[in-house]
């Protein structure tokens, strides 16, 4: 898709007073509103007040796994506030009244709730599930307390972020996301947790038959602090968490009598301002079991004192120096509980697609590998020590129609080659073997105007390096890129250079790099009425003129897009270009960052592409917690080709940075009430996207 060719200007079928929220019709017809995909039904009125009830969701019965299932101290296992009345809140007085209630509550934190004063841990009581919506519910700038006795409490599906105070080691400002003294049965699942002044969580003074899993735990001097006791009494199991970018405590466990830490990923990345002083410790009189994780980069990664005890078994160790070590003898944890363990060497992708707040609370936390376990693999690398030697190869040998998941598994390298997988070709999935997206790269140089060998040229979707045409594709742990020469061929006609297009239904890219320059991503359909579904998460997409576009519904969640300069040096272009049909969901950029090597105010959030001069489309962008760097222009929306923006559907929600500003003619803010309907789970209607 190119820039204008044409300022003739069109006018369309109708106009707009206020922004469309586009409703499900079936859902509008029983005056109800989505609330996620497995996450249940809200009535209307329920989201429209700031604290109400509804019926339990079906997560709300979930129960705990680990040493917080365990029957002990009276308590028979960790179930929170089910049976409890369900309420949904958006301040924090609302959550300060149902989290310290005496009686049993499941809270729907729908928003994002700043903390007042900074650092206030919230002193929750027993009998409480508190759970994010979708991703929306994020506590900014404190935190929960659970004193003794406190149990049977469950947080989940939560972001617990931004107490720093600008000291890096503060020991005057004891902010925790999560601090337990002398609690009982709790367990703390899918959450993201960063960036606060102590702790993200501490788990003291006796506290026990606590699970912790499937958190993403980041940006922190002090990650995860167990003891703080003269007794050995803690019993915490510790599984799926994603540790990274983090300097100590990872975790620190102290005189716990049992300790069991499994399939966890440890990442500590080169070149960044956080440096891993330690990984895995246990101190004092610990006891601890520690199994198949994976430690990447991280100084001195398992340490012990002489008192206490490590039985290490199935752990990987990439990138890692300094102290590793084990000895003595600890416990069975099947004794106590069962479960079943991850391959450690498949955690650093099933992690980062499955770690943190989910967009609905389903079965994620089925473990991956009993997923996969079905599927078949095929492997490719370019030395022979695979089954094939290129991407295309391995696609082209999956069957027909094949009913079931096939895994194409790329070894490390650069594969210059063009892919396509057809729509007779569901169900694969595309994932490097490295431990780094970058370690493996797909990249070709194709351009809309390149001539084809049997005459034409490729046009822009004809242009991809790689063509997704199948429904329930997924890419995982790879780079795929477009590098062509925009300055070498400027005689060219047509510099549009798409590195991944998509035409399919319920297409997940997760922890992947797509680049370009223009044109990068395109997310198509099949046809116009079609739907397409592509959920984007924890991904980079790099580009500068239109390079996410096309008529795709499709999110970009916890992502970082990269803003580059043009083939001539010069800053300008649009982050996106829908080109969305009538009474269907456009783009939706979500919890992400958006910045860039560029100069302030010469980027577009986006304009619209009525593609072939279509009146009838009804593009859409809606950006919103995300964090806007000054690249973006102040009024963030501009025409194209004709029509204005101002008659299809832009807007933002709570955006954050430079870039950010307040609401104008020029830059329209949804409500309150409209974000409650522009969220993930809105946009994937039903899917729940899950590592496969």
């Amino acid at each position: 898709m190119s820039e204008p060719r044409s300022t003739a200007q069109h006018r369309r079928r109708r106009s707009r007073t206020a922004l469309a929220v586009g409703v499900p019709l079936a859902l509008t017809a029983a005056g109800t509103f989505a609330y996620g995909g497995d996450l249940g039904v809200l009535g209307s009125t329920a989201l429209q007040a700031s604290a109400a009830t509804a019926a339990a969701p079906a997560w709300a019965a979930d129960t705990a796994d680990g040493f917080a299932s365990v029957n002990s101290l009276g308590q028979n296992g960790t179930y929170g506030g089910r049976g409890g009345q369900v309420v949904t809140v958006k301040t924090q007085a609302e959550l300060e009244k149902y989290a310290t209630a005496t009686e049993p509550y499941v809270i729907v934190v729908a928003g994002t709730i700043a903390m007042n004063p900074v650092g206030k841990e919230i002193k929750v009581q027993s009998d409480k599930t508190i759970v994010g919506r979708g991703t929306a519910g994020h506590i900014v700038g404190g935190g929960f307390f659970l004193g003794q006795g406190v149990h049977n409490v469950i947080i989940r599906n939560l972001t617990i972020r931004d107490a720093y105070q600008g000291i890096w080691n503060d020991k005057d400002h004891d902010f925790d996301a999560i601090q337990m003294d002398g609690a009982h049965h709790v367990w703390i699942d899918h959450n993201d947790l960063r960036h606060m002044a102590d702790g993200l969580i501490d788990v003291r003074k006796d506290s026990t038959n606590v699970t912790v899993s499937w958190n993403k735990l980041s940006d922190n001097n002090k990650t995860f602090g167990i003891g703080w006791t003269e007794n050995v009494k803690t019993d915490i199991t510790i599984h799926h968490n994603w540790i990274r970018e983090t300097e100590q405590r990872n975790p620190s466990t102290d005189n716990a009598a049992h300790a069991h830490l499994y399939n966890n990923f440890l990442e500590d990345a080169p070149k960044t301002s956080i440096g891993s002083s330690y990984g895995n410790y246990s101190r004092g009189s610990t006891r601890m079991v520690l199994e198949n994780s994976y430690f990447q980069g991280v100084k001195n990664p398992v340490i012990k004192d002489s008192g206490a005890t490590i039985v290490q078994r199935g752990n990987v160790f990439s990138g890692t120096s300094g102290r590793n070590e084990s000895g003595g003898s600890a416990f069975d944890p099947k004794a106590y509980y069962p479960y079943t363990l991850d391959r450690a060497a498949d955690l650093p992708s099933i992690l980062t697609s499955g770690a943190g707040p989910r967009a609905s609370l389903g079965t994620v936390t089925t473990a991956a590998s009993t997923k996969a376990a079905a599927a078949t693999t095929l492997t490719v690398a370019q030395d022979g020590s695979g089954q094939y030697r290129t991407v295309q190869a391995a696609v082209n040998a999956v069957p027909a129609n094949n009913p079931s998941r096939v895994v194409i598994a790329v070894k490390p390298g650069t594969y210059r080659e063009l892919v396509k997988v057809p729509s007779n070709k569901p169900h694969v999935t595309v994932q490097g073997t490295g431990g780094s997206r970058k370690d493996t790269t797909i990249v070709y140089n194709n351009a809309a105007g390149t001539p084809k060998p049997g005459g034409g040229t490729y046009g822009t979707g004809g242009s991809a390096t790689v063509a997704v045409e199948a429904d329930d594709f997924q890419a995982r742990n790879l780079t795929i890129s477009n590098d062509f020469d925009e300055k070498a061929n400027q005689s060219l006609d047509g510099h549009q250079a798409v590195a991944l297009r998509t035409a399919a239904d319920k297409v997940f890219l997760d922890g992947i790099i797509v680049s370009g320059d223009q044109d990068t991503l395109l997310l198509d359909t099949a046809s116009k009425d079609r739907l397409g579904r592509v959920y984007v998460a924890n991904s980079y997409v790099i580009g500068n003129v239109d390079f996410i576009f096309g008529r795709a519904t499709a999110v970009v969640d916890k992502s970082v897009i990269t803003l580059k300069k043009r083939w001539n040096g010069t800053s300008a272009g649009y982050v996106t270009a829908p080109s969305t049909a009538a009474n269907r969901k456009g783009f939706l950029i979500a919890n992400s960052t958006v910045n860039g090597d560029v100069s302030a105010g010469t980027f577009y959030l986006g304009r619209p592409w009525h593609a072939g001069g279509d009146a009838s489309l009804d593009p859409q962008t809606t950006v919103r917690n995300t964090s806007l760097s000054n690249a973006i222009k102040s009024a963030p929306w501009t025409d194209m080709s004709g029509f204005s923006w101002k008659d299809d559907r832009f807007a933002e929600y709570k955006n954050s940075g430079a870039g950010a500003g307040p609401a104008s003619s020029n830059r329209p803010h949804l409500t309150d009430a409209q974000a409650a309907n522009q969220e993930v789970a809105d946009w994937l209607a039903g899917w729940t996207p899950s590592a496969s």
